[in-house]
């Protein structure tokens, strides 16, 4: 007889990297499918980059940081990253999957039942009495705002530009620090099996999106899954993929 599983006491974990950047993640639910969750403080304005499954409010679990405006970017529309975007009155995508954010398209943000992505087991403990996994959709975000490759996100005492990165996803994108010294990559690349046959995935624009980033060297990288890295990591990880996917590397690109 299968054990009934707990109501987990905290949803959310919130892990301070520096004063300025946090990680919140969702420890209850599966370490595969796991996102990270980036909060940035600014002087002006925080900025959170994704908003998990959408089946505890992360809203409520941030009260203590809305004492200015909060940003809120999803880096993709896939259900692990954009769950709670309808609890944010600012809240932005790439125009690419607008759409499917604003209108709820379960299908290309992933949470239909026939791709399972959202099975029971993947909930060690349940978010709240009654929950069930069966039932688990992503809600609409008919506020969302379209954004493009380019665009900035100033929150006075820092910057990040959005880069557009399609392959994972057509509007996956990734957030560069106007430095340049950090970057967050969303799904486009972290240590681990990067998935590009998806619903909405195209692997020769990944190709494309991979080989720009090899000109970038931030130093230190914060993806949407798993660890943090380096740009010496960065640049493996995308060779990796290239070579694997038989996409020629330039001379000079080869590390």
């Amino acid at each position: 007889m299968a054990m009934e599983k707990l109501i987990a006491q905290h949803w959310y974990r919130r892990e301070r990297i520096r004063d300025d950047l946090y990680l919140i993640t969702e420890p209850h639910y599966t370490w595969e499918n796991r996102a990270n969750l980036w909060l940035i403080l600014g002087r002006d304005a925080n900025l959170l980059i994704d908003a998990g499954l959408g089946v505890s409010s992360l809203k409520l679990h941030l009260a203590d940081t809305l004492d200015k405006p909060l940003k809120v970017v999803a880096s993709h529309v896939h259900f692990d990253h954009c769950g709670c975007c309808h609890e944010f009155d600012e809240v932005f995508i790439h125009e690419a999957e607008h759409q499917a954010l604003t209108q709820g398209d379960q299908r290309l943000m992933l949470a239909t039942p026939e791709f399972n992505y959202t099975p029971a087991r993947d909930f060690y403990q349940l978010p709240y009495q009654g929950f069930s996994a069966e039932n688990y959709s992503v809600k609409a975000c008919p506020q969302a705002q379209k954004i493009q490759h380019g665009d900035i996100f100033d929150l006075g005492d820092k910057a990040f530009e959005v880069m557009h990165l399609p392959g994972h996803s057509s509007g996956s994108i990734g957030l560069m620090k106007s430095d340049h010294k950090q970057f967050f990559s969303g799904d486009v690349v972290y240590d681990g099996e990067l998935l590009d046959k998806l619903e909405d995935s195209a692997i020769p624009n990944y190709i494309e999106s991979m080989s720009k980033l090899l000109s970038m060297r931030p130093e230190e990288v914060r993806p949407g899954h798993y660890e943090s890295f380096d740009t010496r990591k960065l640049h493996t990880l995308i060779s990796d993929y290239l070579a694997a996917n038989k996409a020629p590397l330039c001379p000079s690109e080869r590390r």
